[in-house]
């Protein structure tokens, strides 16, 4: 339950589910209710599988170009803090969703669903680390089912929420969203903190620290 409830938090943040009414309903002010949910149906299903191939696939890639467990928790830590720090402060980054050069070319585009939407939107630099992060070293033990189990609650989620976008929108306001940004941002970094804790400790870097 800890390794599930850790990654929910995690992927929460990372994902930018607090994020997604403002930015999807200002994306399709003009669609239809059917062609929303078409876009949110197809661009969850996308990032949910690019998320998934790196939950599989990240171990491999480490190992491909040389970089050790350790130093995957402390980069992760160090960018997973500063998203953190972003949203403590209400703050805008492309690492949990697009920049505003992106926003300003999706403006342009008939279909959504696949940029901005499911990458950088959803399957952001952030969330694509994050999964890395967690799932590496698990083996595809129970831990790796429950970490990936953790990341389809929270891709529904999202779906929902795209779904919901304009009355949440409505209900929440900018205030209401800031709010909840803030009280998952302090939860991530605090994660933030101990991932990068691990990362030095298991590094070997610091003898005493590893005792």
């Amino acid at each position: 339950m800890n390794t599930y409830l850790v990654a929910l938090a995690t992927f929460f943040a990372t994902v930018g589910v607090a994020d997604i009414p403002f930015i999807f309903a200002a994306l399709t002010k003009d669609d239809t209710a059917a062609q929303r949910f078409g876009v949110a149906v197809r661009g969850v299903v996308i990032a949910t599988c690019i998320l998934l191939i790196f939950g599989v696939l990240g171990e491999g890639i480490l190992m491909l170009f040389g970089i050790t467990i350790p130093a995957l928790r402390t980069a992760g830590g160090i960018l997973l803090l500063l998203i953190a720090i972003d949203m403590v402060f209400a703050r805008h980054s492309g690492a949990t969703g697009p920049t505003t050069e992106e926003e300003v070319e999706a403006r342009r585009r008939e279909d959504i669903s696949v940029f901005p939407l499911a990458m950088p939107l959803l399957a952001g630099p952030g969330a694509i680390s994050a999964v890395i992060l967690l799932t590496a070293g698990t083996g595809y033990n129970a831990d790796f089912f429950i970490i990936m189990a953790a990341l389809v609650t929270i891709m529904g989620l999202a779906w929902v929420t795209l779904l919901l976008a304009i009355p949440i929108q409505r209900l929440l306001g900018i205030t209401g969203l800031a709010v909840v940004s803030r009280v998952v941002g302090i939860l991530l970094a605090a994660l933030a903190v101990q991932f990068l804790f691990d990362g030095i400790r298991t590094s070997g870097l610091l003898p005493e620290l590893a005792a």
